[in-house]
């Protein structure tokens, strides 16, 4: 018999003992507050309470993984005006840092998904969102529509929109629909040409109507799907880094402060854009690993993301680059 993969795993359990004992032990606030605070009720934060206790949690000191990423969720809600953080425990390993972000967007994406107020939910595309997939738990929410964000790559791959979304859909009992589109047309003409039609104006507005939408984040290095596979073959990487560039978000290259980068690859994209995500009720960016730290900053800065799910070390990392 086939043993299961050995996948890192989030105990949403313990990190909601952990946050429940923080607040009122730490931050000093009343049950009423913690479970005003956590949407939870307030029978549920007093039973939290005794099973933190129980757990030995709480002593005098934390004796939990998720202590010291309770605080760092605070810290980067304070910093950035989030309604909600998400830091996963560092992993032992370095190159586990996708897998442990990916659950701990996954679990993510189960109370989000869970929520019948979100009946059109967005799914960007990537590694992080790829593995979020696997960590999603079932559920049947035929009167949800899941739908990709982005156009998709010119060549086939599992970390693409059409996969990814499909992949969610079918795991909730949603139903699905694509951005039938490549991420960049090849020129300013031919993008507004494709852009005023009809059916790609109709797509766009219902991207821009979502209740809730999933995106990642991209360095301007190897490691990142759209520097590898997605770039126009008249663009390079080293071009993009030249004019300042520190990554992308949903296709748009941006630099240090958030702005899309002087360059025309940002007026070739068929899609959303980066101020579209202001009108969005929750934006949640999932984005792990230090090399991400700067375009992480830049996204953060501009105010556009309500929920951060990252790791440990990237998010001290973030918080030191923003003193």
């Amino acid at each position: 018999m086939p043993r299961a993969p050995k996948l890192p795993q989030i105990d949403t359990e313990e990190r909601f003992l952990a946050q429940v004992a923080w607040a009122y032990h730490v931050e000093g606030l009343t049950q009423e507050k913690v479970a005003e605070k956590l949407g939870a009720t307030r029978l549920r934060v007093n039973k939290a309470l005794g099973d933190a206790r129980a757990r030995g949690l709480v002593r005098i000191t934390f004796n939990t993984a998720f202590a010291a990423c309770a605080e760092l969720e605070a810290a980067l809600k304070a910093r950035f005006k989030l309604k909600q953080a998400y830091v996963a425990p560092a992993p032992m390993d370095a190159r586990d840092i996708q897998m442990v972000v990916g659950a701990a967007l996954g679990n993510l994406l189960t109370e989000v998904l869970g929520d019948p107020a979100i009946r059109l939910f967005g799914m960007s595309w990537g590694n992080t969102l790829n593995i979020a997939t696997r960590f999603v738990g079932a559920m049947e929410r035929p009167d949800l529509e899941v739908i990709s964000v982005m156009g998709g790559l010119t060549r086939g791959s599992d970390l693409n929109s059409f996969e990814i979304t499909t992949r969610l859909a079918d795991l909730i009992g949603a139903q699905h629909s694509y951005f039938t589109a490549p991420l960049y047309a090849g020129s300013r003409e031919s993008r507004d040409t494709i852009m005023q039609l009809d059916v790609f104006r109709e797509v766009v507005e219902k991207l821009r109507s979502v209740d809730a939408m999933a995106m990642a984040a991209g360095d301007l290095s190897t490691r990142s799907l759209l520097m590898r596979d997605g770039l126009p073959s008249d663009v390079t990487m080293e071009e993009l880094i030249a004019l300042g560039g520190v990554g992308d978000v949903l296709g748009t290259v941006i630099d240090a402060n958030g702005h899309a980068l002087d360059h025309p690859i940002n007026e070739r994209i068929i899609g959303i854009g980066f101020d579209d995500l202001a009108r969005i009720p929750n934006v949640i960016l999932a984005a792990g690993g230090v090399q991400k730290v700067a375009v992480n900053r830049a996204i953060l800065s501009r105010g556009v993301v309500n929920t951060f799910v990252t790791d440990e070390a990237s998010a001290r990392a973030l918080l030191d680059a923003t003193r």
